[in-house]
């Protein structure tokens, strides 16, 4: 199977201006998905497709292929693009986020794992909810899987909801957890992909403001890797603050 790494990237973010950008560790956010899908031996290629000139010249100095794209709505749009111009024989795509630099790929193993499986459309990743923040909290996205691995649903909303008990009972040490957070990476078969985005936005994906819902209502099915544990997005100044201190510990431990 030709799969293809996608990283759609662009330059103007609400609550981090620039952030893919950034680069007080000596190199910017952006490349460190890059270097991590550069080392994952299923990807054929990898290619940031983004509408920012400024973007792509970074990406070119650092070594990498960049595809410049119009403007799209959302990042599987752009995607889907760049898909559409540049691999007409890819037979999937797998679509990393930009600014998850500590992703594990053994975690975009386990994607691409369930991307491999016949009728498989599409995949994603979700792994334990470990608090009873991160489960009211309606920017962290929860799902429900069926028997078979699949997703049922998607919500910004505590799924599922406990009518009898209190969300905090589950999370007693030592007791795993029932709930599921989605962890943001997608694979797309490529035909589905293209499909997917000639569709109009469906009602749930308005109101949820989640697009991984136009797949579920145009009866799609959609596989869920379920991993121990997901990178941290950074999406605030205190996130990215977080991860520089992050990288520098691990820069002292490893001249120790």
């Amino acid at each position: 199977m030709k799969i293809v790494c996608m990283i759609p990237a662009r330059l103007q973010s609400t609550r981090l201006p620039r952030k893919l950008l950034l680069s007080t560790t000596g190199r910017p956010l952006l490349q460190y998905v890059w270097e991590t899908a550069r080392r994952c031996p299923e990807f054929s290629d990898v290619v940031v497709a983004t509408d920012s000139e400024e973007i792509a010249k970074v990406v070119r100095d650092f070594g990498g292929r960049a595809e410049i794209t119009g403007h799209h709505h959302s990042g599987t749009d752009r995607i889907a693009e760049v898909v559409r111009r540049c691999f007409p024989d890819a037979d999937a795509v797998v679509n990393l986020q930009g600014d998850e630099p500590e992703l594990d790929p053994a975690v975009v193993s386990a994607l691409v794992r369930e991307l491999e499986h016949a009728g498989t459309e599409m995949a994603t990743v979700a792994c334990p909810i470990l608090s009873p923040a991160i489960l009211r909290d309606p920017s962290c996205v929860k799902l429900v899987t069926n028997a078979l691995g699949h997703a049922m649903y998607f919500s910004r909303s505590q799924i599922p909801f406990t009518r009898d008990t209190a969300p905090e009972h589950f999370f007693r040490d030592g007791e795993p957890s029932p709930f599921l957070l989605h962890v943001g990476l997608y694979g797309y078969r490529r035909d589905f992909l293209l499909r997917l985005t000639s569709l109009p936005p469906s009602p749930l994906e308005q109101m949820e403001k989640l697009e991984q819902l136009r797949a579920l209502q145009a009866g799609a099915r959609i596989a869920v890797a379920v991993v121990n544990h997901a990178a941290v997005g950074i999406d605030t100044p205190a996130d990215y603050e977080a991860f520089v201190q992050r990288q520098q510990t691990q820069t002292i431990r490893r001249a120790a």
